[in-house]
This record gives structure tokens, C-alpha cells and sequence, in this order.
């Protein structure tokens, strides 16, 4: 594997659920803070959800190794941020055998 570009800067963000008061919860978005990272645009396709159609994209965004145990290493679940895009991430994996990058499988989604 050729050494990766991180040339673009995203805000990595997890989510927390709040209590509503009545009853039920919201999510409200954390920011664990800035990573450099590779984006690469995969496929895409259009979708209905809720019967909207969406426009859904899959990207490969690669970031610098974090041990598992760190706030660093971005989770399935989390998003990347950049600006008003969001890219919600489905998987996480070692990029290389020394674990130096990462490679996360992610999902961007906009209206039609």
C-alpha cells in the first residue's frame, strides 16, 4: 500500500443520547476533535427513505492508527464532519500490517 494523502481535515464526533423529559431521547453530536484523513468517493446509488429519495455514497476516508482504546480511533456509529457534510461511519479496519492508518467505510446521505 502507497502512503496515503491526508490532506483534508475532519471533525470526528460520537454520539450521545440526552433524555427528552417525555419519555424518549434525542441525539446530540460530541466533537472528540480534528483528524487529517484520505477521502475517496466509492459507489452510490439512489434510495427512498421515508419515502424521500436520497442520494447515498460510500467512501473509503483513511486516518492515522489510534489504539483501540483511545477517544482517537474512530468507532462504527460515529461521523466524520466536514463543514455541513456528514459522513456516518459503518466500519473500521487496520489499513496496513503495522497499523500505522486506518481505513474507515462510511456513508454519506443527501436529499434529492
Amino acid at each position: 500500500m502507497s502512503t496515503p494523502r491526508l490532506n483534508r481535515r475532519l471533525l470526528l464526533e460520537t454520539p450521545i443520547r440526552q433524555s427528552d423529559n417525555a419519555g424518549g431521547f434525542t441525539t446530540i453530536w460530541q466533537p472528540l476533535g480534528s483528524l487529517w484523513a484520505q477521502v475517496t468517493a466509492r459507489t452510490g446509488r439512489e434510495a427512498a427513505q421515508m419515502g424521500a429519495p436520497i442520494s447515498a455514497v460510500s467512501y473509503r476516508i483513511i486516518v492515522r492508527g489510534a489504539p483501540s482504546n483511545t477517544p482517537q480511533r474512530p468507532k462504527p456509529e460515529q461521523r466524520f464532519r466536514d463543514g455541513d457534510r456528514i459522513f456516518l461511519i459503518q466500519a473500521v479496519a487496520e489499513a496496513d500490517d503495522d497499523g500505522r492508518h486506518l481505513t474507515c467505510f462510511a456513508t454519506e446521505e443527501t436529499a434529492i
